[in-house]
């Protein structure tokens, strides 16, 4: 960085040119721990007014493109602005209708970021349980994954950063609470179908469906089944007002 970048360069730059130096070598050690810190400490800092973004009301729709009309109607519960996207990261915001979810999915060998820039959001976060999970119930053979329910928690502007990586916290649902919500979001590689990393949803079955035989289980665990992208979930895109990001 030359003197004097850092005082002209906007907050959003400098989080893109940070994401770039902590997931260019994600390999475990101190250097990735160090560049993660400073990483979070710089997202803790974002605002919705750093992206020259306005706090939607209730009533506001996104200004994102019609679904396809043979599937939905109507605007999209969720929206996408892409800010930038290199082979280590992605970069962008998803702002969700007042009621809307992000239906639980998850992020194969990624670390990812979220910074909540206006409103609440509720995260439930899972995992696989260790030590490794026994077979699945005969009655789903390979449909089910067991997990443990690590964390559910609200967070607002005022919070800190949301992460995940990929042994921790990496299947999530995120829902808006009470009003429209925004968030920030750094996923590192991005999604790559073709390398292994795509998305797939999730549902968490009750435990007479999972195991109807068995009276006791231990508490938080689940057993999730891989299903189709719900019907009701849907993303649009809009465009990014904020600063530009070069990298």
């Amino acid at each position: 960085m030359r003197p004097g970048d850092r005082t002209m360069s906007s907050l959003v730059q400098r989080i893109a040119r940070q994401a770039l130096v902590t997931f260019r070598s994600p390999e475990p050690g101190k250097s990735f721990v160090e560049n993660h810190g400073k990483l979070k400490s710089l997202m803790t800092e974002v605002r919705a007014a750093d992206l020259k973004l306005v706090p939607r009301r209730a009533d506001d729709s996104p200004a994102g493109g019609a679904p396809p009309p043979h599937r939905h109607r109507g605007a999209p519960p969720v929206t996408y602005m892409h800010i930038c996207e290199t082979d280590h990261f992605s970069m962008g915001v998803f702002l969700l209708k007042s009621g809307a979810s992000i239906p639980l999915h998850d992020h194969p060998g990624m670390h990812g970021v979220l910074k909540v820039l206006y409103g609440t959001v509720r995260i439930s976060c899972f995992d696989r349980p260790d030590p490794p999970p026994a077979a699945p119930p005969s009655a789903h053979p390979g449909a089910l994954r067991r997990s443990v329910l690590r964390s559910t928690g609200e967070y607002t502007e005022d919070s800190g950063p949301c992460v995940l990586s990929p042994d921790r916290d990496n299947l999530h649902q995120i829902d808006a609470v009470d009003g429209p919500t925004a968030f920030m979001d750094i996923l590192a590689p991005p999604y790559d179908p073709d390398d292994g990393r795509d998305c797939h949803y999730y549902r968490v079955l009750t435990e007479a469906e999972a195991e109807p035989d068995r009276t006791e289980r231990t508490d938080q665990e689940v057993w999730l089944m891989e299903i189709s992208q719900p019907a009701e979930f849907w993303c649009g895109g809009e465009p990014y007002p904020g600063p530009e990001v070069c990298l």
